[in-house]
C-alpha cells in the first residue's frame, strides 16, 4: 500500500484545475506556470520541509516526494517549483538563526520564492571543483563575479543560492575545498551586477544564464563556515535526487497509464492493439520496472528521513527511476504510433521533459562512475 494516501488525494485534486491543455498551452508559448505555483504554495505543499516553527508543515522528504509523484502522474511537472524544497534544506541545516528566521517563514507563507540554484557553469559542467565564479572578502562585504548556466527558474525567483569559490582551488587540500554558498536576494542584485538571460530549451524549465559583474553582498549573506560551501550543496544533493527520483515514477506511472488505456480502445484489424504482445509486453515490462524503482527509492526516502547516510541509495533510485520514466516514455509513444506525436494527447510534452533525467540533475553516467569507484572499490575512471 502506498504511504500518504490523503496529501495524494489532494494533490489529485488540485491537479484537476491544471489539465493537459494548462500545461499544453504553458510548453507551447514557453510560460512559467505561475497560478499552478501560487495553488501549490497556498495549499501549503511547497512549505512541507520547513519546520513548523518557520510557518511549514514539519514533514519529511517522504511527504514531499508523494507531492511530486502525484503532480507527474497527473500529467503535471514540478520542475516550476520543486527546487524551494531542496535548496530550502542548506538554510534550514546551516544557515544561523537569524538567517532562518528572517527568510524561512517568508519562503513558507510564499511571500518569497527560493527556486534558483546557482552552481553548474560553461567551463567545469559536472567537474564542480572548477568552478572559476570568485567571492572576495572586501571588508564587511563580498565581491562576487563569475557567470551560471541552467540556473532554472532565476527569472521566477526571489532568492537565488549560488556557489562561488572564496579561495583557489590549488590552495584546498581537497579540490572542494573553498567554495562557499551565498543567499543571494535577487531583487536587488539585479540592478547591481547580476544579469539574467533565458535559454531556449527542449523543454519549459525557465532555464536561464547568469551573469555576474562586481555583485556586491554583505557577508550575511554567506550561508555556514566559508570554504565549507561544498559539503553543503551535497546534502541538499540527496534530497534533490530522492525527488527527482520520486518525479521520474509519477512520469512513468503517467505512461503506463496512458498507454494501457490507450491500449484497450484503440482497435485495429478489428481487435483492441492491447490484445497483441508486441503491445502488452512493452507495457507490462516498465511496469515492472517501475515498481522496481520504486522500492529503491523507498529504501534512499527512509534512510535519509532518519538522518542516515544515504548518497548511494539516492543515486541509485534516481538512476534507476529515470531509466523506467525514459523507457516508459519510449514505449508509450510507440503505443500511440502517430498520436503519440500530437500536442492534445501529452505524450510527446511529457517524453521531451522525462528526457531531461538521464542528463540532469546528474548524468547516469556519473552515478554509474560513483558507484563503481564508492560502492564497488573499482579504481577511479577520471
Amino acid at each position: 500500500m502506498r504511504k500518504h494516501e490523503e496529501i495524494r488525494e489532494a494533490v489529485k485534486l488540485l491537479c484537476k484545475n491544471f489539465t493537459g491543455s494548462y500545461w499544453q498551452e504553458k510548453d507551447r508559448d514557453r510560460i512559467y506556470p505561475s497560478e499552478f505555483v501560487q495553488a501549490l504554495t497556498d495549499s501549503g505543499f511547497l512549505a512541507v520541509l520547513i519546520p513548523e516553527e518557520f510557518g511549514g508543515s514539519g514533514l519529511g522528504i517522504s511527504e514531499a516526494s508523494a507531492i511530486l509523484e502525484e503532480i507527474h502522474a497527473e500529467g503535471g511537472n514540478g520542475g516550476a517549483c520543486h527546487a524551494q524544497m531542496y535548496t530550502m534544506g542548506t538554510v534550514l541545516r546551516y544557515g544561523n538563526e537569524e538567517q532562518k528566521n528572517e527568510y524561512l517563514p517568508k519562503i513558507a507563507s510564499g511571500e518569497l520564492r527560493l527556486q534558483a540554484f546557482g552552481v553548474t557553469e560553461p567551463t567545469s559542467g559536472t567537474d564542480t571543483s572548477r568552478i572559476r565564479t570568485t567571492a572576495k572578502r572586501d571588508g564587511s562585504e563580498y565581491i562576487i563575479n563569475g557567470q551560471k548556466v541552467w540556473t532554472s527558474r532565476a527569472e521566477h525567483s526571489d532568492l537565488m543560492l549560488l556557489l562561488a569559490r572564496t579561495a583557489p582551488r590549488e590552495e584546498g587540500l581537497k579540490p572542494h575545498d573553498g567554495m562557499s554558498v551565498f543567499l543571494i536576494d535577487m531583487r536587488t542584485a539585479l540592478k547591481q551586477g547580476l544579469s539574467i538571460k533565458p535559454l531556449n530549451a527542449m523543454i519549459n524549465h525557465s532555464a536561464t544564464e547568469i551573469f555576474i559583474d562586481d555583485l556586491k553582498v554583505s557577508k550575511s549573506s554567506l550561508i555556514g563556515k566559508e570554504g565549507e560551501g561544498f559539503r553543503y550543496i551535497l546534502d541538499g544533493m540527496n534530497a534533490e535526487r530522492i525527488l527527482i527520483a520520486a518525479e521520474c515514477i509519477g512520469d512513468a506511472r503517467w505512461f503506463i497509464k496512458k498507454s494501457t488505456e490507450y491500449a484497450n480502445e484503440r482497435v485495429v484489424f478489428d481487435r483492441p492493439i492491447g490484445m497483441n504482445q508486441g503491445i502488452q509486453f512493452p507495457i507490462a515490462r516498465c511496469y515492472a520496472e517501475t515498481e522496481a524503482a520504486s522500492l529503491m527509492l523507498d529504501k534512499a526516502i527512509a534512510l535519509f528521513d532518519t538522518n542516515s547516510k544515504c548518497g548511494a541509495e539516492a543515486n541509485m533510485a534516481k538512476m534507476l527511476a529515470s531509466e523506467a520514466s525514459w523507457s516508459a516514455a519510449n514505449m508509450c509513444i510507440q503505443t500511440f504510433g502517430g498520436f503519440g506525436f500530437a500536442e492534445e494527447y501529452d505524450v510527446e510534452r511529457k517524453f521531451r521533459e522525462t528526457r531531461l533525467y538521464q542528463v540532469a540533475p546528474i548524468s547516469t553516467n556519473l552515478i554509474l562512475s560513483y558507484i563503481a569507484e564508492h560502492i564497488l572499490g573499482l579504481p577511479r575512471s577520471f
